[in-house]
């Protein structure tokens, strides 16, 4: 952590003091660098009966210094003639000048907390893997001097409640694991700090996916690195649980203990869906990562004037993008609505209680959905009049429950993942088992993702009306017809789009990521408000 707060305060603030971590291939490449010397293995005679004849050969040596309130574990820790050479790995190449100043000053403190413990140290050695080269290191006055320093000013960053603003267009950004939450560009450019351009310094797409699995009396193992999913008319599926980002598992269909754990393990939720597609559980490893970020949560939840602020930027960025979706998809000229829609949006931001935003939002939903037909295409046998639910009265509502249901499983993974809490919301209020934070980053995506995939699935004629069961006033899509529906809302979360703000190129889903992780920006205090994804 001392060589972190050294090469970046705000990587050390995330990481320490907020819980938060990713890998990198920079970092998991570093662990196999140091597989041989993390195992323990030699002896270390006590610093008093250390005799000037003995060699020392220790490899992983955990030491602390209580005085200094200091612990590390020493790679390698050589020593003859009474005095002992603590020798640093690192998986990279040096500087042109040598190693490193975060380096220089990790070797430091491990040389410091070697002599509070009575041995003689004054040198050591950094090990460079990339090239092979090992650097000595004198501990003089001024290196000691740099280090306690060091050690003063990290111990006062832990005891602030903001973390230190992100370094502005800084080369040490785009290898750093914790990037993606970091967000050091978006954060600055939402600052107001000028900056040449928004990098994009995240992947434009996950590599891990979700998993479905909707068939009934399906089970999910575990067989080596893999989930084995297992229905009785079809062949088993495969998937790698290195491919699976979390797992979506539709009525009743059971799952091993042994591939629960490997799961979690691995970061990665369970969802539980009911038949009819609705969210009952999540399941997912201690939530032990950003306490402090959840406090102050709460506390936001509970201040009425800024709940409120954050309440009415969700919901002018889904009227807007219900504007957007009429303009660019309605069959006609629905101009009175879209003109009432813009008249809302700016009543959303204007108002001064949440039961007043929910009038407008109420109102804003009737007058979009009164023009859903006018989107569907006139030669199919769908007829939409109204938005209804619990349950669904027609096969287009029956497709937009479904597709809702899948959008907020997603933004409830986006909120956890962000080290928020789902179920604490600003304009969902808190209902039991209600996930309402991720309600509230869910609505300006339901036009653009929702409302977008069912007018794929109809005008496409990848759904008919004969794929649809109804069952008394409800009803409900087929199985088959739920897969197909499955895929297309994956294909639109997989869509690239050019983010409005930012001006670079990522898909749906990591926008609800980087959304999700602007708006724990927020909360933190970092940010002043919530910008909404607004599509042109």
């Amino acid at each position: 952590m001392v060589n972190e707060f050294v090469y970046c305060p705000r990587l050390f603030y995330l990481e320490w003091i907020q819980g938060e971590f990713a890998h990198s291939v920079d970092t998991l490449e570093g662990s196999v660098v140091h597989r041989r010397v993390d195992r323990e293995g030699g002896p270390l005679p006590e610093a008093a009966e250390l005799e000037p004849e003995d060699r020392v050969a220790a490899r992983g040596v955990l030491l602390s210094a209580p005085n200094l309130g200091l612990i590390a574990r020493i790679d390698l820790l050589e020593g003859e003639g009474g005095c002992v050479v603590p020798v640093d790995y690192k998986k990279g190449a040096p500087g042109r000048e040598g190693p490193w100043e975060p380096d220089l000053v990790q070797l430091c403190v491990q040389a410091l907390i070697l002599r509070e413990n009575g041995y003689a140290c004054d040198d050591g050695y950094v090990y460079y893997a990339a090239t092979k080269q090992r650097f000595s290191v004198q501990f003089d006055d001024v290196l000691v001097t740099k280090s306690l320093e060091a050690l003063r000013r990290l111990r006062e960053a832990a005891t602030q409640p903001i973390p230190p603003p992100p370094l502005i267009d800084s080369p040490k950004c785009p290898r750093c694991s914790l990037v993606g939450i970091c967000l050091p560009d978006e954060v600055n450019l939402l600052r107001g700090v000028e900056t040449e351009q928004v990098r994009r310094l995240i992947p434009a797409r996950d590599e891990a996916g979700p998993l479905y699995v909707v068939s009934q009396g399906a089970t999910v193992g575990k067989q080596g690195e893999r989930l084995i999913v297992r229905t009785r008319d079809e062949p088993e599926a495969h998937v790698r649980l290195i491919d699976v980002s979390h797992v979506a598992l539709v009525g009743n269909v059971q799952m091993s203990a042994q591939a629960i754990r490997s799961l979690i393990a691995r970061g990665a939720l369970l969802l539980h869906f009911t038949y009819g597609g609705w969210l009952t559980a999540v399941t997912s490893g201690p939530n032990q990562r950003n306490v402090l970020l959840r406090m102050a949560q709460y506390r936001l939840a509970g201040d009425a004037k800024q709940a409120l602020a954050l309440a009415q930027a969700f919901v002018w960025g889904k009227i807007r993008n219900q504007r957007t979706l009429l303009r660019r998809n309605h069959r006609g000229s629905p101009q009175p609505a879209v003109n009432e829609l813009a008249r809302l949006t700016r009543s959303a931001r204007r108002v001064e209680t949440v039961q007043s935003l929910l009038g407008v939002e109420g109102t804003a939903a009737r007058v979009y959905f009164s023009q859903f037909q006018g989107m569907l295409r006139s030669d199919l046998a769908f007829d939409f009049q109204e938005r209804n639910r619990r349950p669904p009265k027609d096969p287009v509502n029956a497709l937009l429950s479904f597709l809702y249901a899948l959008l907020l499983k997603d933004c409830v993974a986006a909120t956890i993942a962000a080290s928020l809490d789902p179920y604490i919301g600003f304009f969902h209020q808190v209902h039991y088992g209600r996930p309402s934070l991720a309600l509230d980053l869910a609505e300006e995506f339901r036009p653009l993702v929702g409302d977008s995939t069912v007018l794929t699935v109809i005008n496409n004629d990848m759904i008919g009306a004969g794929d649809f069961v109804r069952r008394g006033p409800a009803w409900a899509l087929k199985d088959q017809a739920r897969r197909r529906v499955v895929e297309a809302y994956e294909a639109r979360m997989e869509t690239l789009i050019t983010h409005p703000l930012f001006g670079y190129s990522i898909s749906y889903r990591r926008v609800l990521e980087v959304q999700a992780r602007l708006l724990a920006r927020v909360v933190a205090g970092e940010l002043k408000g919530y910008q909404p994804f607004i599509t042109r």
